[in-house]
């Protein structure tokens, strides 16, 4: 059998409505590939950094997900409100399947695992199935957190709001071509830059700790999504706001949340307690052997005393 028929993608029907969406938007971003300015690189650039750093992996990830770290509810929302951007989908969804994702991780229950073909976990689970449309009723027992606050559930609902609103004002501020590289360009980069999380990094790469999945560790996917690549590093230990351990490890998301925390803007952070070199054989130590102790000679005994 062919690598295609043995991936769930094509063993199960098409959304055709996300997949419509989703076709349009490549067209639009090869569209847009003709139609590069250096304005229009400028704010791609710039909007590229605010979703996939400030919303994705500070916001969703780090901080609603996984809540490696506190901080003011109003820089809560203001990341919750840059991660719309990505066009990921609401906080609800995204954080709720990330959830599972670590309950099931390469196990039945997986939403993304490359157990069931590599473009499944890299966007065939979106395309196909109901993924980010799920009825947010089905999602909410996941996040018990999210849904105390209006905003979120809100926002859920119109995460597309803030991008069409975005895109807009671009529109009319800087010329359609702009907006077409600034929006469509820039999210379809930024869209498989966090679906390479799902599939690359964890097919292939390297391994410093022993987990119960096949998470790795990947430079070049740590470069397209601020840190996120260290995904070895991250399932050893979730809740960790910063998953490069190393100094050459580069983590630009912990670098925002060290940022924010000499601003008094975070704290309460969660780290790795596990070293580096923790996977590494530690040498054994061997307890000290008491030798037995004879019992002592009696003196001799001069005669006649």
């Amino acid at each position: 059998m062919s690598v295609f028929s043995e991936d769930r993608t094509f063993q199960q029907p098409f959304n055709w409505t996300t997949t419509g969406f989703m076709i349009a938007f490549h067209l639009c971003a090869i569209a847009a590939l003709f139609m590069l300015t250096w304005t229009g690189v400028a704010l791609a650039v710039l909007l590229y950094c605010m979703a996939g750093c400030l919303g994705i992996g500070m916001g969703y990830h780090r901080l609603l997900t996984h809540r490696g770290y506190k901080t003011p509810i109003w820089m809560e929302y203001f990341l919750t409100l840059c991660g719309t951007f990505a066009l990921e989908g609401g906080p609800i969804a995204w954080v709720a399947t990330h959830r599972i994702h670590h309950q099931n991780t390469d196990k039945e229950g997986d939403p993304h695992s490359p157990q069931d073909g590599g473009i499944w976990a890299h966007m065939g689970w979106i395309i196909t199935g109901k993924a980010m449309h799920q009825n947010t009723d089905e999602l909410l027992p996941y996040v018990p957190d999210l849904r105390k606050h209006k905003f979120h559930m809100w926002i859920t609902t119109y995460h597309w709001v803030p991008s069409v609103v975005l895109a807009v004002i671009i529109a009319f501020a800087f010329g359609w071509k702009v907006m077409m590289v600034a929006m469509f360009l820039r999210a379809v980069l930024g869209l498989h830059s966090t679906w390479l999380v799902n599939s690359a990094t964890h097919m292939w790469g390297s391994r410093r700790f022993i987990t119960t999945d096949t998470s790795t560790n990947s430079f070049w996917v740590v470069i397209l999504t601020f840190g996120e690549g260290w995904h070895n590093n991250h399932h050893a230990a979730p809740q960790a706001a910063r998953h490069g351990l190393a100094w050459y490890e580069i983590d630009m998301n912990w670098y925002g949340i060290a940022v924010l925390r000499a601003l008094g803007l975070s704290w309460d952070i969660k780290f790795n307690k596990l070293t580096p070199d923790a996977h590494l054989p530690q040498p054994q130590t061997v307890a000290p052997v008491a030798l037995p102790v004879s019992p002592a000679e009696p003196e001799p005994v001069a005669a006649g005393d």
